[in-house]
């Protein structure tokens, strides 16, 4: 948030001053993503951090969901008015979670079951933002949702893989993720996932369709970003 905040400080004097800053930054649509590499890279490796240890699934929802809060309110207070949340999608199916924790090669669902915690929590937080600031518009979208119904109808999609990495190292190429001289994939556009833990960018635009304008009622809560920049 500091660097969004040095970054206003520079258009100030392109835009004529902090007030017609602020009203520019009020048309503007924000989107955020937060958690996910905190389930990745601290709370799902009890090996090296004792989150998990220390705080039962719920209680680390709420403590990410407080931290995140404060960001928004941060982000609010400097202009931003249009808010797109992302929720986190389904850590526990990734290649690098399924070929470290995974005896079966299906998801890990306690991660999963985590993540959707924290998912709801989320879709809360949303509805509590709406209220509490009438001057903004917050949304939630559902990428965890979303991954299952991909998942679920991969060939609809045009997926024939949805448990390797398209590029990456042992099991699932998950267990090392694409490094420079590995050869990646040559159908990319086959596989859900690019590395050990990100979406291929034919995922990536699927998302971005589904969360711009809805087909399903869960996709997006309580707008798509279509009508979210309208408002």
């Amino acid at each position: 948030m500091e660097s969004f905040k040095s970054k206003i400080k520079e258009m100030e004097p392109l835009l004529g001053g902090p007030k017609n800053t602020t009203d520019y930054l009020g048309k503007c649509l924000f989107q955020f993503g937060f958690g996910s590499n905190d389930y990745l890279n601290n709370y799902f490796i009890p090996n090296l951090y004792p989150t998990s240890k220390l705080l039962t699934p719920e209680q680390y929802a709420d403590d990410l969901i407080s931290k995140y809060s404060v960001q928004l309110k941060t982000a609010y207070d400097l202009g931003a008015r249009k808010f797109a949340l992302t929720g986190v999608s389904q850590v526990g199916c990734s290649p690098n979670s399924m070929a470290q924790n995974s005896q079966d090669g299906t998801c890990v669902k306690k991660f999963n079951d985590a993540n959707a915690i924290y998912n709801d929590r989320l879709k809360k937080l949303v509805d509590t933002l709406n209220k509490d600031h009438p001057d903004a518009k917050f949304t939630y979208t559902n990428a965890f949702g979303l991954f299952q119904e991909i998942k679920d109808n991969a060939a609809t999609f045009g997926f024939k893989d949805t448990t390797d990495g398209c590029c990456g190292v042992g099991k699932n190429h998950g267990l090392f993720t694409c490094l420079p001289g590995i050869a990646s994939c040559p159908n990319r556009n086959e596989f859900l996932f690019w590395d050990a833990y990100h979406p291929t960018e034919a995922t990536n635009i699927i998302g971005s369709k589904r969360s711009y304008m809805k087909e399903k009622p869960d996709d997006v809560y309580p707008h798509d970003i279509h009508t979210l920049i309208t408002l």
